[in-house]
């Protein structure tokens, strides 16, 4: 499993044993579910934070905190203003780790089971209008190698609905520009044959042929997207390069990666495509995953009625 990290400062004796019963559960969920790095971060910095508040509140590790001590932490979330959905993921993370500590004998009870999940309403996704979406695509300069490997990968992005962790991560392996169709490796190591469609299957032709040479740090290398440098590119390069792009283009909304993701589902749904075919293209196990788009697409139904119902 890989670590995320070293801190060499001194820790009480508390804190210590809580760092070691957290890395011994991630270390069972990386073996047992598989989780990416960035589910067992995010594990990670949950109980680390609670394990903190512990440490300095009562002077206690993880395995001794009751529910009493849950409710006092949540307490404080709310009074620090964290929202439902930042505490629903923590109350996940608890849940996993003390349901492991009882599985394993070490505790015989699991005090995070009285403990309610907070309600959660179903927040609609940040979009792009198609116009914005144009403007966004128009903005790379195509005269650096660096814009036309934007311009790419910005087409392959709203084309296919990435995940921005699936777009850095594609290799040369995983384009089918015969066929027209990317590879992904999704969440819970899911694969999924998506269609790129004839716009981004131009650009990437292009970029292949006239800049990508010139960004390889090595010429046999398979990363598709290299960094400046050559090497692999990371989630946070690409944010910053979204966000520059953003600002050539005088869009006046706050744009990520996911943004783009949202888009290409919303404007799919917009233009008539089917729930579960945006389903499958977005790599949603569970279609209730994928219905809040409808929410999204309202407009258009209305529309629809209105338009062909007897009486709309």
């Amino acid at each position: 499993m890989q670590q995320t990290g070293t801190d060499t400062t001194p820790q009480p004796a508390a804190m210590a044993q809580s760092d070691a019963q957290i890395s011994q559960y991630l270390d069972a969920c990386w073996l047992e579910k598989g989780l990416s790095d960035n589910s067992l971060d995010s594990y990670r910095r949950d109980l680390t934070a609670f394990a903190r508040w512990l440490d300095q509140s009562h002077g206690l590790h993880l395995q001794a905190a009751t529910d009493s001590h849950l409710n006092q932490y949540l307490s404080y979330r709310f009074k620090q203003q964290f929202n439902a959905r930042s505490t629903a993921r923590f109350l996940s993370a608890v849940r996993g780790f003390y349901q492991y500590q009882v599985r394993e004998n070490r505790l015989q009870q699991d005090p995070s089971a009285q403990v309610d999940m907070p309600k959660l309403g179903k927040p609609l996704p940040k979009s792009l209008s198609e116009k914005d979406v144009e403007l966004l695509l128009l903005a790379p300069d195509l005269d650096d190698p660096i814009g036309l490997r934007d311009k790419a990968m910005l087409e392959l992005l709203y084309a296919c609905g990435l995940r921005v962790t699936e777009l850095v991560s594609i290799t040369t392996g995983d384009i089918n520009l015969r066929q027209g169709v990317v590879r992904l490796m999704g969440k819970g190591s899911k694969e999924r044959l998506v269609p790129m469609g004839e716009e981004a299957i131009h650009w990437l032709i292009k970029y292949m042929k006239e800049a990508r040479p010139a960004l390889l740090a090595s010429p046999d290398g398979d990363t598709l997207f290299p960094s400046n440098r050559g090497g692999p590119m990371t989630r946070q390069t690409f944010w910053h390069r979204i966000k520059h792009h953003v600002q050539v283009a005088g869009i006046n909304a706050s744009v990520s990666p996911h943004t783009l993701r949202h888009a290409f589902a919303t404007h799919l749904l917009n233009h008539g495509a089917d729930l579960r075919v945006v389903q499958m293209l977005l790599g949603h196990s569970d279609l209730s995953t994928t219905q809040i788009y409808t929410h999204v697409a309202k407009h258009r139904l209305q529309e629809l009625h209105q338009r062909h119902h007897p009486r709309g």
